[in-house]
């Protein structure tokens, strides 16, 4: 029987997600190294203005990187290639490309004008602490243009993901974690002597490594031609339609920054460590989310903004039903593990030098809600470039409008009787209406979500999740930590171990497809290699 062209897509999707998931997973593991340095080498008050100073810049990334490339450049470049060609596309791309560089320029320099004001608003607490202030304003300045080279390289990623080659985009932001590291170890000393904040070697590895991911695309760019120079032309219809769609992402961004604002609000007057243990551990949760969950997201867009401009809906639904599928069958065992071993996983990857036990724990309370999180952001992260696809950036922004009023009424009740891990609450409560509410909206926008598909495929992964958990937490129970080092970290490696093989085990007795069509692509790439 032949392939319909839906299917041959379907196909390529977690091959093309491989590669991507590779990439990711060098920079989440490099990104693990770097968090294991920062907690180690540095205090808790110099963590915690990283962590505030970092925000911004990290949150333009996320939305420039998932928000405006998804809604808006990818779909447009998409639509350029499959009705007039590479010609077209190049010419759309280097219009998009001088308009970006206009806004990057002028909100880099306006963040670095307002470091100062953006710095109390976001953490007023750190008032209560002498020079706290100060250093977090100092380190956001510093890292703002950073958004310069973020944007850019995000430009450049959209370009190769429209083009489907993921390997340079997928590898490059792993350059970030290696400038982090190297300006760890290497500035630290050196600033210190001379009496200047040693946090400030994480300003300027920041700052290096959104350099280094710029120039490690360009040679990518050039074989594809999309290197060319930026052109300054607002009158194109297609950079008018890219400026169309990236309107309702101004309300989403201001709805974001409210979102952001709050929470590190919170966070600043909750006490030394707050801002830090909060942020390990939502960059613990980023691990996986980043490994599979964004892979199949970025990798299934491409895919489904040409059905979209084709008018195959049909082909549209199945396709986004299957990463939804996949991506479950990743992030649900995900939260199923950081619920049952939260605290054994923290001390195995993160507890030395400053890092000590008080900190382990605290973090692990957070974890234990934000990791009980992951397969609702996992399914917000399959939902909206579904929307996008679409031409919908609407329905998000009110979506994530609604769930911003979620979140501050969950924060404002659970924080003072449950302190910093009240605000991972809240994210965790505000994330499942998120989801449930994009649900409803896309089967309103395709009459079709496959409910019965995916729900049979959630019942599975559920079961031998919860199945799995149980295992892990018994077996770090029993093995219990001891004094050093290493007979610390053996209850968190007992309990991983077991909850994979659990996990797989059960999967494959109750007969989970997803197990085959993630394994399929690289059996055939071991046969090809064999043969």
């Amino acid at each position: 029987m032949e392939k319909s062209e839906g299917k041959a897509e379907r196909d390529r999707l977690v091959g093309r997600a491989g590669v991507v998931g590779a990439g990711t997973l060098a920079s989440r593991v490099l990104g693990f190294g770097r968090d294991v340095v920062i907690a180690a080498l540095f205090t808790r008050g110099q963590t915690d203005a990283f962590a505030t100073a970092l925000t911004i810049p990290n949150a333009l990334r996320q939305l420039l990187a998932e928000g405006a490339v998804s809604s808006a450049v990818v779909p447009v470049l998409s639509d350029r290639l499959a009705k007039e060609g590479d010609d077209a596309a190049r010419a759309f791309f280097a219009r998009a490309r001088g308009v970006s560089i206009v806004a990057l320029f002028v909100v880099s320099l306006l963040g670095m004008v307002f470091a100062a004001p953006l710095t109390e608003l976001f953490a007023p607490g750190f008032r209560d602490t002498p020079g706290q202030i100060d250093r977090t304003a100092d380190l956001t300045r510093i890292m703002f243009p950073y958004i310069f080279f973020m944007g850019t390289a995000a430009l450049g990623m959209a370009a190769l993901n429209a083009k489907k080659k993921f390997a340079v985009a997928a590898f490059a932001p792993g350059l970030f974690n290696v400038a982090l590291i190297a300006a760890a170890f290497t500035l630290r000393g050196p600033l210190e002597a001379r009496g200047i904040d040693p946090s400030i070697a994480l300003a300027i590895g920041v700052l290096l490594g959104g350099v280094l991911q710029v120039a490690a695309q360009v040679p990518a760019l050039r074989s594809i031609g999309y290197a060319s120079r930026p052109v300054f032309d607002f009158r194109d219809p297609h950079v008018r339609e890219m400026l169309r769609r990236i309107v309702p992402m101004t309300f989403g961004l201001g709805i974001y920054y409210v979102d952001l604002t709050l929470s590190r609000r919170f966070l600043s007057e909750l006490g030394e460590g707050a801002q830090s243990y909060f942020y390990w551990a939502s960059r613990l949760c980023d691990f996986p989310q980043g490994i599979f969950v964004m892979a199949l997201s970025t990798a299934a867009l491409p895919s489904l903004a040409t059905f979209a401009a084709k008018g195959e809906t049909d082909e549209l639904a199945k396709t986004w039903a299957h990463g939804m599928r996949l991506s479950l069958f990743v992030a649900v065992p995900a939260s199923a593990l950081l619920v049952a071993i939260s605290e054994p996983v923290v001390v195995l990857l993160f507890q030395r030098g400053e890092f000590d036990a008080v900190a382990a724990h605290q973090t692990a309370r957070a974890l234990a809600w934000q990791g009980g999180a992951i397969f609702t952001v996992a399914a917000v992260r399959q939902l909206v470039p579904a929307f996008h696809s679409l031409g919908d950036t609407r329905t998000p922004v009110i979506v994530s409008a609604i769930d911003l009023g979620a979140f501050v009424v969950l924060a404002l009740v659970l924080r003072g009787p449950f302190g910093h891990v009240g605000v991972s609450m809240a994210v965790a409560g505000s994330s499942a209406v998120q989801m449930l509410l994009l649900f409803v909206g896309l089967k309103w926008r395709l009459g079709t979500i496959r409910a019965a598909e995916l729900a049979g495929s959630a019942i599975r992964i559920a079961i031998a999740s919860g199945v799995a958990g149980v295992a892990a937490w018994g077996a770090a129970s029993v093995v219990g930590a001891g004094g050093g080092a290493i007979a610390r970290a053996l209850p968190g490696l007992a309990g991983v171990t077991v909850f994979g093989v659990v996990y797989f085990a059960v999967a494959w007795g109750l007969g989970a497809r997803e197990l085959g069509e993630i394994g399929a692509p690289i059996v055939r790439r071991l046969r090809r290699r064999s043969g």
